[in-house]
């Protein structure tokens, strides 16, 4: 499965490579999915046939797609196709052409019965696909010839428990448009079983946290991260949920917004509700809830809880009991800074759990701005640059909300804090015999406020809804700014752009879920443009980690072109290996039919899987 399990736990038992043997870790095969044909790794060239075919002919790729390996065949979304591939060397199996290429992060297998042949389950734009896991041929005996029209995209992988297939939606949060509602199908027939209602209807739990009719023809609670998990012995499915819309004002939508930035459990059979938690109340800084949570069984004063481990774009992660959904060690609601904006609604108040800690940067002062003994001067003059242009900035802490900006008055900037950072649709990895939950964070603000929108503006996710008010800041209209500086050479040349405060900038972590203590935390990426004694600053990156029982944690997930294995007890690296592009995809680990275990991982436009020589 995309992360291996359905409690999404992305462990892996395998132990064959391990901490002893990881650093002599080589490739084993490579598979280029757009351009030239593969190229077989050294002392292989007999297999220099490996994965020709429409790799060689150019058929893209999905750089942040994670395949999944079957029976020593891998099966990956790869531009307008569907590869297997023999998982072993590369060699392409079988091809597939989808009709529209909508960028699915990942398919699904489904085994079959006694009347239906294995299945590879994906969605393409608004179909759901079934091809023959044997022969990559649209399978006849799903919908109609093979396709089920689910009217909504989604991007992710399917979720598939017992023979239901279980999808998200992506609508791209935008504030008016077709519902982002979850949905199940028949994986034998493709017939539709249920749809939970991502905005509360009358009648149905969770009504009237959208004050007024606002709820109605709102589109942008949806699963938009690419998976889902599921208690398989409970038949519990659990749905992360982002952000009602990705524009930064909520005067249209007073209320708390269920089912908006909440983890909600439903029977997976039926889709009923079960319960939910809100991570963020009336959401007014795209803090989604991209991945889904792991499941993990912990131990707290002796006693054996059932839990999950839910971690966004807050940095905040929630430790709750999965069967009732109450925190573990506890939540509070704080009061939060109010904003100004005509007409906005601001709740008053915030979840903040006590354990663990924030795990990514939620606030800025004056002295967290970067110094030259971090960086170069020229770095830090071009930050004090953008604070002076954008008339200094306001941050009150954790939820600081974008203050208004009158048109024509002087330039006043908020900082938000964390902003594009904190954990987005990479997620977690969790390890089921020690309790541990590892995830990659990154520190990145963003900077600017709220004015009267442009009429004619085409930016940002409220485009063409009745919204007063949108994103803006000293640098014009836009839905992003970063507080980040452009970095010159000595001869001109950009070599970067880099964050204004103080490193690091990006960091993994491994957390106890039987505690709630963070058991250790390492910088993730380097800056190669800095001198040697600078480097470790991490990076950035939205993809997330595996981890073995073999005691390691593998992850890309940086602007370094790094893929790592750490010690997954000490976060010591153990193993680094640079890729002609960044690798911004989850990566797996696999056994093949030979017995050897495999690493593999996305980067750019080819697939690549490392083994011991």
């Amino acid at each position: 499965m995309y992360t291996r399990d359905l409690a999404g736990t992305r462990y892996s038992p395998l132990k064959q490579i391990d901490k002893s043997n990881v650093a002599k870790v080589t490739e084993a095969w490579s598979y280029k999915l757009v351009g030239a044909a593969p190229v077989p790794a050294p002392g292989r060239e007999n297999e220099a046939d490996a994965g020709r075919g429409a790799g060689g002919r150019g058929g893209g790729g999905n750089p942040e797609a994670t395949p999944i390996v079957v029976n020593g065949m891998m099966y990956l979304p790869a531009g307008r196709r569907v590869l297997a591939l023999d998982a072993e060397t590369g060699k392409q199996i079988w091809e597939a052409p989808l009709p529209v290429s909508a960028g699915t992060r990942g398919v699904a297998y489904w085994p079959g019965d006694k009347d239906n042949p294995p299945r590879v389950i994906l969605t393409d734009g608004p179909s759901l696909i079934a091809l023959n896991a044997n022969t990559g041929k649209v399978d006849p005996g799903f919908g109609k010839e093979g396709t089920v029209d689910i009217t909504v995209p989604w991007n992710g992988a399917p979720a598939i428990y017992k023979n239901i297939i279980m999808l998200g939606a992506t609508v791209g949060e935008i504030p008016h448009g077709p519902p982002g509602d979850t949905r199940a199908y028949d994986a034998r027939t493709g017939a539709k079983l249920w749809e939970f209602h991502s905005i509360p209807r009358p009648g149905e739990p969770g009504f009237g946290s959208w004050q007024g009719e606002s709820w109605k023809g709102f589109s942008g609670v949806n699963v938009w991260g690419w998976y889902l998990t599921v208690d398989e012995r409970r038949g519990i499915l659990y749905m992360p949920f982002g952000g009602p819309a990705g524009n930064y004002y909520g005067g249209d939508r007073p209320g708390n917004d269920l089912f908006g930035n909440s983890v909600v459990a439903v029977d997976a059979n039926t889709g009923k509700y079960l319960w939910h938690f809100q991570t963020v109340h009336h959401d007014l800084w795209d803090s989604d809830l991209p991945p889904a949570p792991g499941l993990v069984d912990i131990v707290k004063d002796g006693k054996k809880i059932p839990a999950l481990a839910a971690i966004g774009k807050t940095g905040w992660m929630l430790i709750l009991n999965r069967v009732t959904g109450k925190p573990v060690f506890g939540v509070e609601e704080r009061p939060v800074p109010k904003g100004d904006v005509p007409g906005e609604w601001y709740s008053p108040t915030q979840p903040f759990p006590l354990k663990p800690p924030a795990l990514a940067r939620t606030s800025y002062k004056p002295e967290d701005l970067v110094t030259a003994e971090d960086t170069t001067p020229e770095h830090v003059a071009a930050c004090k640059a953008l604070i002076e242009r954008s008339g200094g900035f306001y941050n009150a802490g954790p939820f600081t909300p974008f203050l208004y900006h009158k048109a024509g008055a002087p330039p006043k900037s908020t900082m938000i804090f964390p902003g594009n950072g904190g954990v987005n649709w990479g997620g977690t990895a969790t390890d089921p015999t020690t309790g541990y939950v590892y995830l990659q964070t990154h520190d990145q603000a963003l900077v600017g406020w709220m004015e009267k929108k442009d009429p004619k503006g085409n930016y940002g996710s409220g485009n063409g809804s009745p919204q007063l008010y949108d994103r803006g800041s000293v640098d014009g209209p836009g839905p992003y700014h970063g507080f980040t500086a452009p970095v010159v050479d000595a001869n001109g040349k950009r070599i970067g752009n880099w964050p204004c405060q103080k490193p690091p900038w990006g960091r993994l972590f491994a957390v106890n879920a039987n505690t709630g203590e963070i058991a250790w935390q390492v910088p993730l990426g380097i800056t190669e443009a800095l001198p040697e004694g600078k480097q470790h600053t991490g990076g950035t990156g939205s993809a997330g980690p595996i981890v073995t029982a073999g005691g390691l944690v593998f992850i890309g997930a940086t602007n370094d072109s790094r893929f790592r294995a750490f010690d997954s007890k000490t976060g010591k690296e153990l193993w680094a290996i640079k890729l002609p592009k960044n690798v911004n995809a989850n990566p797996l680990t696999y056994e093949g039919k030979n017995g050897k275990q495999y690493v593999a991982v996305i980067a750019g436009d080819s697939v690549t899987a490392f083994s011991l020589p």
